[in-house]
């Protein structure tokens, strides 16, 4: 426990320095810590808004530095959302503290000179998942405005197989090792890490969930090219009942959005997806574009041939430091502007 605080105080706990380029104001939406980030520059119209939701497996995270990148690169309004952390408080408060902020952000949209037709949900990691779920929450709402778009980098989306070929092709790459992801996964559940083992043979699936996960999650639907390095498809292993009990928060659509029903996948809005080669949640995000073009979104995929989780706290140079050349691919695949259909 001392180690998430401390964490916490180095990556969050410093104010804000200022900058020449934006306004940045801590507030409050609802009863949810914001930070909010708005250019300077004058503009003849209403900007786009874009909420960030940070990773951190909801125990931690700080993504002041992405925000304010955003913020100048896209002359955007951006809402850091600081939900509050488990383990003090459990799941699903991450996620519920997340729609709330996105809500209010859409209801309160002109008050900070963004046009509600033009709100971006967006986050890293298990922030993916908090997007995707935000998202998925918002399609049937009749009295708040359409989100524009979702844009998920590098998201968790699945707690049902971890033996997908991005599992194992970089379960001892740093810094999301296969086991560690599954472990940080039940922590942030407050599941029973008894049933580590088992989750991560896949003995947490009933049969019947088994074959209606089947058409969602296959290895059969990541493309050849992903499955040339180092992958053996693994075998059914059996039903355990009472690590179903302990884990079965770890199926829950909001935990694992990639397990919604095909009738709110159709309604989301278009996506950019963000993948890393040598991440083991690659897949997730590979399955989700399939998931999601399926039912007719379209999707943008951006993946990142030498990219790693954590990439993108890479993606703000030193101030007064070259960019390296893959830092620059990196910024150029990144940049929200290149991806036209989400503007």
């Amino acid at each position: 426990m001392e180690i998430f605080h401390f964490l916490r105080i180095m990556m969050d706990g410093i104010p804000p320095p200022k900058d020449k380029h934006l306004f940045i104001k801590d507030l409050r939406f609802e009863k949810v810590k914001v930070r909010i980030y708005q250019p300077k520059m004058s503009t003849s119209g209403q900007r786009r808004g874009i909420l960030y939701f940070h990773g951190g497996v909801g125990r931690l995270g700080s993504i002041r530095k992405v925000c304010r990148y955003f913020a100048r690169k896209t002359n955007s309004v951006v809402v850091s959302v600081g939900y509050r952390l488990a383990p003090e408080y459990p799941y699903p408060t991450q996620f519920e503290d997340c729609l709330t902020a996105t809500i209010h952000f859409m209801r309160t949209a002109r008050d900070y000179g963004v046009d509600p037709s033009r709100i971006i949900v967006c986050g890293d990691s298990s922030g993916g998942a908090l997007t995707a779920a935000v998202a998925q929450a918002l399609v049937n709402r009749r009295d708040v405005p359409k989100l524009r778009a979702q844009i998920l980098i590098y998201p968790f989306l699945q707690g049902v197989d971890f033996n997908l070929p991005s599992y194992q092709q970089n379960e001892g790459i740093p810094v999301l090792l296969k086991e560690r992801t599954v472990s940080l996964g039940l922590k942030y559940v407050n599941a029973d890490l008894s049933a580590i083992k088992n989750v991560l043979q896949g003995c947490h699936v009933s049969e019947e969930l088994r074959l209606k996960y089947q058409k969602w999650l296959s290895p059969d639907n990541i493309p050849h090219e992903f499955k040339t390095r180092g992958y053996t498809p693994s075998t059914e292993q059996p039903f355990s009942e009472e690590t179903y009990k302990l884990v079965k928060t770890l199926l829950d659509p909001v935990f694992s959005p990639l397990l919604s029903e095909d009738s709110v996948i159709a309604q989301l809005p278009e996506a950019f997806i963000l993948t890393c080669e040598y991440d083991v949640l690659r897949d997730d995000g590979l399955l989700y574009k399939k998931r999601l073009e399926d039912q007719g979104v379209k999707v943008t995929l951006c993946h990142l041939q030498e990219g790693f989780h954590g990439t993108i706290f890479l993606i703000c140079p030193p101030p007064h430091g070259k960019c390296s050349t893959m830092h620059h691919r990196l910024t150029e695949s990144f940049r929200l502007e290149k991806t036209s259909t989400l503007i």
